[in-house]
């Protein structure tokens, strides 16, 4: 692993990059555009000429407009890494007044700190990156059809169809397009996954673990760079926040494990209805559940654990490279 002697701190909006060199503290404002890149790039160059391999650059990820720059980095062999911004604001500790300026000194303050525990981040592949969009497409229109539908059911308790029919008929419509566009999403999405033999074979061993469909598994491999980001299947499962974590502090604190609200809102969801129905059509985790909660656990809490067996089979199948076998159906 290299071993960086500085850092340049980036922050992001849409139409500006404040970039902030550690070492020598200095500030400078550039384009968020291809230009502006290449003048960064000039910039760095000139304070410390064309070997680069000790320098790290450090942004947070802010969707389409860090997407670009990564882009960049990647196609100049630059060294950089792409935080959460989360991670960054709670290590800066109490601060007090915020601007653009600070922003790009704090993130460069953070990855020189740092320096020799993060790990240079690697781009996605072109299919990944697209069906990690899909995805997002189809969930912003999943929510608003099912927020048509309730709007809908609601209406129905006081007004009736054929009495009322522009409170319906508008609505209705907007559902019926909507469930048409997101099968149509859905088909793109099956579409890319069989076009790129890696992600295609991954998928296949994901979809072999009972309660993981094509957006379950479609989400794992987009969230997990085709499962090479995470080291293992527990890193994953605390990233999308079912993994239980200790709570005690010496001898008056002692609580029992619990998840953490920091996780993938989005992810923890489609994981939660992974194991819903696993539990549904997996005989192997009905009983589990069954007897569990006989024992008098939570259902909840039986529901999260299946979560977390559901990510491990599916790591393990990947792993392996050979689809997931239900051991139940061998028993004696």
């Amino acid at each position: 692993m290299s071993v960086f002697t500085n850092t340049i701190g980036i922050d992001i909006s849409k139409d500006k990059l404040d970039a902030h060199d550690y070492k020598l503290r200095k500030h400078e404002i550039f384009k968020n555009d291809l230009e502006g890149y290449k003048k960064l790039l000039a910039w760095v160059q000139t304070k410390h000429g064309k070997e680069l391999e000790s320098i790290l650059f450090c942004f947070e990820h802010t969707g389409i407009y860090s997407l670009c720059l990564s882009v960049f980095m990647e196609e100049n062999q630059l060294i950089y890494s792409v935080i959460a911004g989360l991670e960054i604001k709670r290590s800066m500790g109490i601060t007090r007044g915020k601007s653009d300026k600070i922003d790009c000194f704090k993130i460069a303050q953070y990855a020189y700190l740092r320096r020799e525990q993060l790990q240079p981040t690697t781009m996605a592949s072109a299919s990944l990156i697209e069906l990690k969009e899909l995805l997002t497409i189809r969930e912003k229109m999943v929510k608003h059809r099912g927020a048509y539908q309730s709007h809908l059911k609601g209406l129905a308790i006081f007004y009736k169809p054929d009495k009322a029919p522009l409170l319906f008929q508008g609505q209705e419509k907007l559902v019926k397009e909507l469930t048409k566009q997101i099968k149509v999403i859905e088909e793109a999405m099956e579409k890319l996954i069989g076009e790129d033999p890696s992600i295609k074979k991954n998928y296949q061993l994901a979809t072999s673990v009972k309660g993981v469909g094509l957006i379950v598994g479609a989400t794992m491999l987009a969230y997990t760079n085709n499962f090479t980001s995470f080291e293992n299947w527990r890193k994953f499962s605390s990233y999308a926040g079912i993994a239980p974590f200790e709570h005690e502090s010496g001898s008056s604190i002692k609580k029992y494990k619990r998840v953490s609200c920091i996780a993938h809102k989005g992810i923890k969801a489609l994981l939660s209805n992974a194991a819903a129905s696993s539990i549904q059509y997996n005989p192997e985790m009905r009983i589990y559940y069954q007897k569990r909660v006989k024992e008098g656990k939570n259902k909840k809490l039986v529901q999260n654990i299946i979560s977390n067996k559901v990510v491990a089979r599916v790591f393990a199948a990947v792993k392996r490279g050979t689809p997931y076998v239900n051991t139940l159906n061998y028993a004696a």
